[in-house]
């Protein structure tokens, strides 16, 4: 629907719609299941997606912008294992997606672990809404700060994952509301930071005949394993209470953030083309990339 130049602000508007009904639709629902029931929000949200059907259907395709396509249309099949050679074969590609798999399906299980967090602060419905909302507030608010950059880098993909694995190890021995709706306020801002720039960096790098495939993978790997990431901070909320699930999923992101930083940092020779997207997403070269690279000497490692 966009140009290159104005994915990130897309992806970071996009985040912000998402993430605005996260603050709104906790505080309602919450308010709702105390008032009428838990059947009553379901009610609600099968009306909604009438809103969402009248928006899909009201696009122009005319006004969408044209993308070079591949001359032969690919099959199931040979689409699906091309995107996965492109992945293989191009650094900022996998990082990304390592990122993603490891922090959404080992780190990102609040919809598991915010209705026993609510629990165990002595709260019902209310509190759950409260801690929701917050942590809602924050990735809108990391949205919008995304936003405002314009541009995806690897070094707001890093910050926003490290971010957001050190709030949960803050959170896991809190017991006050206030406490824990301040760190979730910072987890939802992180949240938003890392996911969008995460987005952004795959998009921009990926080709225009892969880039659907290449999305695809992302949220494939941000809610294929989700069911199984569910299960363990569920078996872990059972063994260790909230505790030792939030440490569980704090330390994941603050390991899987410190190798990307460690590979984005340009310490080793294998990886030049990440070294290059941290300045513009792009995979163009950056000023401090080595000559070589510059001039193409390791075009096979440093070209998707």
């Amino acid at each position: 629907m966009v140009g290159r130049d104005e994915l990130p602000n897309a992806v970071a508007l996009n985040s912000s719609l998402f993430n605005a009904a996260r603050v709104i639709g906790p505080a309602v629902g919450g308010g709702v299941v105390a008032l009428a029931g838990a059947g009553a929000c379901f009610a609600i949200n099968a009306v909604s997606f009438l809103a969402v059907l009248t928006a899909l259907l009201m696009m122009r395709r005319s006004e969408f912008l044209p993308v070079e396509r591949a001359a032969e249309r690919p099959t199931l099949l040979r689409g699906t294992l091309e995107a996965f050679a492109y992945v293989r074969r191009t650094r900022t590609a996998w990082l990304a997606l390592l990122v993603v798999v490891v922090v959404a399906n080992l780190s990102f299980n609040f919809n598991v672990l915010l209705p026993v967090l609510a629990h165990s602060l002595g709260g019902g419905p209310a509190v759950f809404g409260i801690i929701s909302a917050c942590f809602g507030f924050g990735a809108l608010t990391g949205a919008l700060v995304s936003a405002s950059r314009g541009r995806a880098s690897w070094g707001f993909l890093v910050a926003g994952t490290a971010g957001f694995g050190a709030a949960q190890l803050v959170l896991a021995p809190l017991a006050s509301v206030i406490g824990a709706s301040a760190l979730l306020y910072v987890t939802g801002l992180c949240f938003t930071t890392w996911t969008s720039n995460a987005n952004s960096l795959l998009q921009l790098s990926a080709p225009d005949h892969l880039r659907g495939r290449v999305v695809g993978l992302y949220f494939f790997a941000f809610n294929g394993a989700g069911p199984l990431g569910g299960l363990m901070s569920g078996w872990l909320a059972q063994r260790g209470g909230t505790r030792l699930a939030f440490a569980v999923a704090g330390a994941s992101a603050l390991l899987v953030a410190g190798f990307a930083g460690w590979v984005v940092s340009g310490r080793t020779v294998q990886f030049p083309a990440l070294r290059r997207s941290i300045s513009d997403g792009r995979g163009g070269p950056s000023r401090t990339a080595p000559r070589a690279a510059r001039s193409g000497t390791h075009r096979r490692i440093a070209k998707p």
